[in-house]
């Protein structure tokens, strides 16, 4: 199996396409406490995601699924022994005439599963059968430090290890839709891909990289790396233009549905506290939580299918806020992002009033979090803090 490992990055021709993500490895050479982190922004057609504790083959995991998703895919997730994986389509990897596709999801769980580290995975695309049906870049870390993309397509796959100093020096790498192995000047998302890639840039040599910078500068960012400006700065506010922008090439897009960002464990450290910090929905009105495979199937209740078919409560209520900000539906008017709504100079948008719980959930989290990596996720105290989290978020929305 080819293993080729890049030297270095390429910076191509720009392109959008709408069904698209963005995401990065952080190794923890750069995080602000060692471990290293897995982030995915995940652009979709299906409004409606939720969480589901699953069990594959070996192992019990959470995944990121579609609402009407069946129990054998994921999106993104991470497992009981610290193994996680999320995948970017890529659109330049392709190069037979197979018409089978799509799959990637069913091959992560399949992954989620059976793997308990980067060498797993390998012998996982080793073994799987031909033709894969796959175009994609899959970001992995497991417990034991590694962390590496994997570029796919139906027959071949590619490493492009973040643990090199050649291929990542400065301890990241960051991907949309194409393949840095793939046809040159193809595949989408190269705005994208630049935007984040400045942003990670200028916070890089402070090395302190954690789930909170990351939803705040990436997820929810309003930069545009083209125009070199930045909507939530006044000197660009959309409130000079009657409160609307143009949704064009920012991180977070109409399309976007869910944001995650898994942090890993340290080598020796306990899988257990691999945790998946979750927001469902459109990332700028959603509320990011803490959540971890040791709860099993007692994950909270807003995060997992409800009464209303596979929708969960949480994505719901962000939709109901994102719905507000693109209320245009004729012609093109669905490109408008009513952007006064979400952020404005009196500190009253959406993004704004949200923040607040966000934080009280982080700092809820902080102290048992330290606590848990020393003595084991109490879940008894799991339970009740998330009880606690669950009434935190509802009243979060209802302000708004």
């Amino acid at each position: 199996m080819n293993r080729l490992f890049i030297s270095g990055l390429l910076l191509l021709a720009f392109t959008v396409k709408l069904a698209a993500c963005t995401s990065a490895i952080f190794t923890g050479k750069v995080t602000s406490d060692g471990r290293p982190l897995l982030w995915k922004n995940r652009d979709t057609d299906d409004e409606n995601n939720r969480i589901a504790y699953l069990q594959g083959k070996k192992y019990a995991m959470l995944a990121l699924l579609n609402s009407r998703d069946k129990d054998d895919t994921a999106w993104t997730g991470v497992n009981s022994v610290g193994f996680a994986i999320m995948n970017t389509a890529s659109y330049n990897l392709k190069d037979d005439t197979v018409k089978l596709a799509d799959l990637e999801g069913i091959m992560m769980y399949k992954a989620l599963g059976e793997c308990k580290n980067l060498a797993d995975f390998e012998q996982f695309l080793d073994d799987y059968p031909r033709p894969m049906g796959v175009e994609a870049n899959f970001g992995v870390i497991d417990a034991e430090g590694g962390a590496a993309y994997y570029e796919v397509n139906n027959f071949r796959w590619t490493k492009v290890d973040a643990n090199d100093p050649k291929i990542a020096p400065h301890g990241y790498l960051v991907y949309t839709n194409f393949s840095y192995t793939g046809r040159f000047n193809k595949g989408e998302g190269y705005v994208r891909f630049q935007t984040a890639s400045e942003l990670i840039a200028h916070q890089a040599p402070m090395c302190d990289f954690t789930p909170t910078w990351i939803f705040n500068h990436l997820s929810r960012s309003f930069y545009n790396s083209v125009l070199k400006t930045d909507l939530c700065d006044a000197r660009f506010s959309p409130e000079n233009a009657a409160g609307w922008a143009v949704d064009q090439d920012f991180i977070p897009r109409k399309s976007t549905m869910s944001a995650i960002v898994i942090q890993g464990v340290k080598a020796g450290e306990n899988p257990d506290l691999s945790t998946m910090w979750t927001i469902l929905g459109y990332p700028p009105v959603g509320i990011a939580a803490p959540l971890w495979v040791k709860a099993g199937k007692a994950q909270p209740a807003l995060f997992t299918a409800s009464s209303q078919p596979g929708h969960a409560e949480i994505c719901d209520n962000a939709l109901t806020l994102k719905r507000k900000l693109y209320p245009i539906t004729r012609g093109n008017g669905n490109k408008y992002l009513h952007f006064s709504l979400l952020y404005n100079r009196n500190g009253d948008g959406y993004m704004q009033c949200l923040a607040p719980t966000e934080q009280a959930i982080a700092e809820m989290f902080r102290e048992p979090i330290a606590r848990w990596r020393k003595t084991g996720i109490d879940l008894a105290e799991l339970q009740s803090l998330n009880t606690q989290m669950e009434s935190m978020l509802r009243d979060g929305y209802e302000m708004n």
